[in-house]
């Protein structure tokens, strides 16, 4: 049966799903239209119940569930034994007739729900031990116990369409980036390093005792040589490793969609990345406007304390640091002294909180970087209750009031710090407030963040280090800045954000070999470092690079989020867990000695 059906929201194709296999259909495409058809299905035992001699089965594939009636008058004693006894999970061949169900016992809830298949014959492919938990949607099962029997995890149909999903994605931006001049390049897995912010995944080599390989962060150099040698247009659907903390939007391994483009500013690259998106968003039906808003990276952090910010709700900082310099709370005033910033937000709906349940959210403020949080609740029925109030005078407290348009119901949250612990201690609450009130977030909301600075300072490093990466271009009037005064340099730098998520991140490239020395160097690198560590790609650059730039998508973050999941892990096939462990196949795991005797490795722990 040639043409598509849809399943779950996604359109499935059905042209060759029954060719060079032993079924006719699947579970998923028989409707009315088929009734008298001869079929043979295939897939696994779902639901079983026994009424009065006649055995109804729910049979089930990646397409859909189909019912299966056996009848002991349809088919031999032997196969009615077996049907009898089939058991969750055993994999099964069914072949019968299709015939329509009787408006009693029409099932709305299926796909197939009109009809079901009258088995002539039975076979048992396979049986199935009891599996350890129920292979179907919104079952109560840890993480860990459902990566540990992925296998079974994924015949779920909720995660069999995310994994449909994340294939659909990743098609449609092949095909985008195909019909626009891209060509797919691989580059190496194996490779030289060169720490891009965090941690190396190291591979010993064998015939160099004492060398290292290093799974890549990212093919960042690589395809900058790549627009060295002329490609112009490049894309890889890239795997990229990166030994770093975990949590719920990463992994120590995940994908993502790697495009440089040779002689472009950052426009072009913007508007070419725009017009694959849309494609794809329509790929999977989902509607969204274009073109998107642009947003400087100085007022996403103004207005949200983040260069990620979900616009999908207000809640936004409001800074009353003017307001608050003449009054006698001296957290404010002491910041301020200090070169610092008071900022607040406007939690409505939470001013008739207890006092215990606002303090609680101040656990969220310390976490990140708060001393303390000061409060005012604005209760439904017109009272002030706040430790703090008293030290504001009336006038100040006035001021705020009309500042965060704080009316009856409202909750008031300040920050009081430098800018940056300020930013991310509101931007924290803003986000854990709007969990908490059930702010409505749905919907996708795209934009782009730019012109992000070009350097910041490593307090733990004790040096300066790069926004972005170190191969950004610095904008043009700044370049003077470079040895004097690194941290008030722009960038020509651009991140697509998607419902408070960095979906992607991207720059325009330096190519100018000179240039790009003196940036390693304001990153604190020597030139005998800066020649070993990059010396391929500063040669590389002076052979005539082209200027080039492009942007990386974070393929499991977009899948996640079009998928409306919480964590990336139920849109990757097999995921590790937070500690980097996979429960199914025990990795990371220990290795002989023999095994590192070969690779001159030894132990001492």
């Amino acid at each position: 049966m040639a043409g598509h059906y849809e399943e779950g929201g996604h359109t499935v194709p059905q042209d060759f799903l029954n060719e060079y296999c032993i079924h006719t259909a699947t579970c998923g495409e028989l409707r009315k239209d088929d009734v008298a058809r001869e079929v043979v299905l295939t897939g696994w035992s779902w639901h079983k119940r026994d009424h009065g001699g006649l055995i109804f089965v729910d049979l089930r594939d990646r397409e859909g569930y189909t019912q299966v009636v056996v009848d002991p008058d349809c088919v031999t004693p032997e196969e009615f034994s077996q049907a009898e006894h089939f058991g969750r999970e055993d994999v099964l061949k069914i072949s019968g007739k299709v015939r329509e169900r009787g408006p009693e016992s029409v099932n709305p809830n299926m796909e197939t729900g009109e009809i079901e298949v009258l088995a002539s014959s039975i076979e048992v492919l396979n049986k199935s031990v009891t599996p350890p938990f129920s292979i179907e949607d919104g079952i109560e099962t840890d993480e860990t116990t459902r990566m540990k029997w992925r296998y079974l995890d994924l015949r779920r149909p909720e995660m069999y369409k995310n994994i449909l999903l994340r294939h659909q994605v990743a098609q449609a931006m092949r095909a985008a980036l195909n019909k626009r001049g891209f060509l797919e390049v691989e580059t190496p897995i194996l490779a030289n390093s060169t720490p891009e912010g965090a941690r190396d995944f190291l591979v010993p080599s064998r015939p160099n005792p004492g060398n290292f390989y290093a799974l890549p962060q990212s093919p960042q150099q690589f395809k900058q040589m790549l627009m060295c040698a002329g490609i112009e247009r490049y894309y890889q659907i890239a795997r990229c490793f990166r030994d770093e903390d975990l949590r719920a939007d990463r992994q120590p391994e995940f994908t993502q969609v790697d495009v440089e483009m040779s002689f472009v500013e950052s426009d072009e690259v913007i508007d070419m990345m725009e017009d694959v998106m849309k494609e794809v968003l329509e790929a999977v039906g989902v509607e969204h406007e274009f073109p998107l808003q642009r947003m400087q990276w100085k007022e996403a952090m103004d207005r949200f304390g983040c260069d990620r910010p979900d616009v999908r709700f207000g809640m936004e900082l409001v800074d009353i640091t003017e307001a608050v310099k003449g009054c006698n709370f001296k957290v404010f005033t002491g910041a301020i002294e200090r070169g610092g910033v008071v900022k607040c937000i406007n939690a409505k709906g939470a001013g008739d909180w207890s006092r215990g349940d606002i303090e609680k959210l101040a656990d969220v403020a310390a976490a990140n970087g708060a001393k303390g949080m000061a409060w005012i609740a604005y209760t439904s029925d017109g009272k002030e209750k706040s430790p703090i109030i008293k030290f504001l005078g009336d006038e100040v407290h006035e001021a705020i009031k009309q500042a965060a348009g704080a009316e009856p119901g409202d909750l008031i949250l300040f920050a009081a710090d430098d800018y940056a612990t300020v930013s991310a201690v509101l931007s924290a609450l803003r986000l854990h407030m709007a969990d908490l009130l059930g702010i409505e977030r749905s919907g996708h909301a795209l934009l782009w963040v730019v012109n992000f600075p070009m350097f910041k300072y490593d307090e733990e490093e004790k040096k300066y280090a790069a926004e972005h990466h170190p191969f950004t271009m610095p904008r043009r009037e700044d370049l003077d800045k470079i040895e004097t005064d690194p941290l008030n340099i722009g960038s020509y730098s651009y991140d697509l954000v998607m419902d408070g998520f960095e979906a992607g991140g991207g720059t325009i490239r330096i190519h100018n070999a000179e240039l790009q020395r003196r940036v390693l160097r304001r990153c604190g690198l020597t030139d005998e470092e800066i020649d070993q560590k990059f010396g391929h790609l500063i040669k590389a650059l002076e052979h005539g690079a082209p200027p080039h730039g492009g942007i990386a998508l974070g393929l499991d973050r977009v899948v996640m989020l079009l998928a409306g999941k919480d964590s990336i892990r139920d849109v990757i096939a097999f995921p590790k867990t937070s500690s980097g462990a996979d429960p199914m196949t025990g990795a990371p795991s220990e290795v002989t000695r023999r095994q590192l005797k070969e690779v001159s490795l030894s132990l001492d722990l």
